[in-house]
């Protein structure tokens, strides 16, 4: 590199460049299922260790260098300072080169993006989860910030399921969660086997079987379309209202600061204005894009 170009780069790093990662390190590897592993890092630079913050239902740009960036929300809880995380899938070129990666690796991250969940709005409110495999995700990161602040909400109710036992994502959360007397807990699997003791059936059908009150609640769901797309009827069969059922679009998510255009849909980029809506808000967007 040339004079020129460090004194280029260097004014190109004062001017500030959203598409600059920070440089991250692999603190530990959580084998959640065989195709997904959850990932703890923290910064290099000590002062943003420090300094960094975001909300529950935000999400982040992780870079493999060499090979390319993927969005993902950051699973761990903006209340648990020790460490940050994210899981992650393994299906395609980013996400297969992140699996491979061993603890002290050295990661890329932007963010965090988004808007999160409207912590605040849940106060004093009966919270409903319901989510489905990697669903988990995002949501563990609000039901980790809500119980660390119990005092602030009323009734939890949990309702998460996977496809079998060996599916089941954050075993060791949902241990914790099913020996807490202020969370009522319920897993199921669409199939069990011969040591699985719990529910079986879709999230759904158990969400109806549960039956939470509408009154004063609120619902969050996460998971695979398909259950969302079955999950929603059901909770306006309870007497929630689109305005009390929350949601995360990211599947369409690419850049995380709405440029690409990948994620828009109208005059709404889901990176930017989400990626959490409202079940108003989602049918509102699909109206006017169609």
């Amino acid at each position: 590199m040339t004079i020129t170009d460090i004194s280029q780069r260097k004014r190109f790093l004062a001017q500030g460049n959203v598409y600059l990662p920070h440089i991250a390190v692999i603190e530990r590897i959580i084998d959640e299922t065989p195709g997904i592993r959850t990932f703890h890092f923290n910064f290099k630079d000590e002062r943003l260790r420090g300094e960094f913050t975001f909300e529950s239902g935000q999400f982040g740009e992780f870079s493999v260098f060499g090979v390319g960036e993927a969005p993902f929300c950051i699973s761990s809880s903006p209340t648990r300072q020790d460490h940050l995380g994210f899981t992650v899938q393994r299906v395609g070129r980013v996400t297969n080169a992140l699996h491979r990666l061993a603890v002290g690796a050295e990661i890329g991250f932007r963010g965090p993006y988004g808007n999160g969940f409207p912590i605040n709005n849940l106060e004093g409110k009966n919270l409903v989860f319901v989510a489905g495999g990697i669903g988990l995700a995002p949501l563990r990161s609000l039901v980790w910030n809500v119980i660390d602040n119990r005092a602030k909400y009323r009734n939890v109710d949990i309702i998460y399921g996977a496809r079998s036992p060996a599916d089941l994502c954050f075993k060791y959360d949902l241990d914790s969660w099913q020996k807490d007397k202020t969370v009522n807990l319920f897993t199921t699997v669409d199939k069990g086997d011969d040591k699985w003791k719990g529910k079986v059936g879709f999230v759904p059908q158990v969400l109806e079987g549960v039956a939470p009150s509408a009154d004063g609640a609120v619902a969050v769901v996460c998971g695979p379309p398909i259950m969302i797309r079955f999950t929603f009827p059901v909770l306006e069969k309870l007497g929630f209202t689109p305005e009390q059922m929350l949601t995360t679009l990211e599947k369409r998510m690419k850049c995380g600061i709405g440029k690409c255009g990948r994620c828009n849909i109208g005059n709404i980029y889901v990176c930017r204005d989400g990626p959490v809506f409202s079940y108003a808000q989602i049918m509102n967007l699909v109206s006017s894009e169609y």
